[in-house]
């Protein structure tokens, strides 16, 4: 459905490497002046704007990934491994087919039946699952969505994340996972990665920055909560820039109830 193209990634190497992680918010009527409809535009303008060579969304429905996807015309949705389902929330990875070169992709159900779609255990409240890509230059990313009710659930999950996603990890150069974790990086999901894939770390500490919300619930100036939304990079990429894009359109609309993580890296061997 939303398949394209790929070429040569090597100019890739020796310049910025540009992310957006964001979680979308599901289409919920409810949401009122926030509604998809309203804010879609809006979102896809600053998805557009920033330029990525990797997109990040969580949370999406089928028909909204297809909104995102026809906005977002140099971007490729990675979805050839995938049969989707009407009634499911999805991570989707798009890439930009001019800088990245996919090789391989897949889904993995954070379930005790990781394999099987839209399964569901460990008292999750919705089927949780992480999509992964790997690119030319042994690129692998990852984006995932953890469980928004127990962190005994969401480290169940990220183990079967961890476990599954294991071998892949152990012949890439270069691992990004990225996406909603839905709790803190202080939080035990973040040991659980730290004990087992110690390599990977958190840009947004390495450069200095003072935690914020990155969940806002469509309130402006939200001064509780936790930074729910990261990016987390191994040592083969040098962080530039990572902030939360808290952008407002001209009628006040929010593109999303979470800030759009933006980043740029840069290849430390390129530097």
């Amino acid at each position: 459905m939303f398949n394209g193209h790929s070429n040569d990634s090597t100019s890739l190497m020796t310049r910025t490497f540009s992310i957006i992680s964001s979680n979308i918010r599901y289409d919920e009527p409810h949401d009122d002046v926030h509604c998809w409809e309203n804010r879609k535009d809006f979102l896809i303008s600053l998805l557009r704007d920033y330029a990525p060579d990797l997109l990040a969304t969580q949370e999406g429905k089928l028909p909204q990934i297809r909104d995102v996807d026809d906005g977002l015309e140099e971007l490729t949705c990675v979805d050839s491994h995938r049969d989707w389902a009407d009634s499911l929330m999805y991570p989707c990875l798009f890439y930009n087919p001019t800088s990245l070169v996919l090789k391989e992709s897949g889904d993995i159900w954070l379930s005790e039946s990781p394999t099987i779609p839209g399964s569901s255990s460990f008292g999750s409240e919705f089927p949780r699952l992480c999509t992964w890509a790997v690119f030319d230059g042994e690129i692998l990313a990852i984006n995932v969505h953890l469980d928004n009710s127990s962190s005994e659930t969401r480290v169940c999950q990220m183990r079967v994340l961890l476990q599954q996603l294991g071998a892949l990890k152990a012949r890439s150069q270069t691992i990004l996972l990225m996406g909603d974790f839905n709790e803190s990086p202080t939080c035990p999901v973040r040991a659980l990665i730290d004990k087992e894939w110690p390599d990977l770390s958190d840009p947004w500490i390495d450069l200095g920055q003072a935690e914020e919300t990155s969940h806002h619930h469509f309130y402006e100036a939200i001064d509780y909560g936790s930074r729910i939304d990261w990016i987390l990079a191994n040592g083969s990429l040098q962080a530039r820039e990572m902030l939360l894009d808290k952008s407002r359109s001209e009628d006040g609309i929010y593109p999303s109830d979470h800030y759009l993580l933006k980043a740029r890296f840069c290849w430390k061997d390129a530097q």
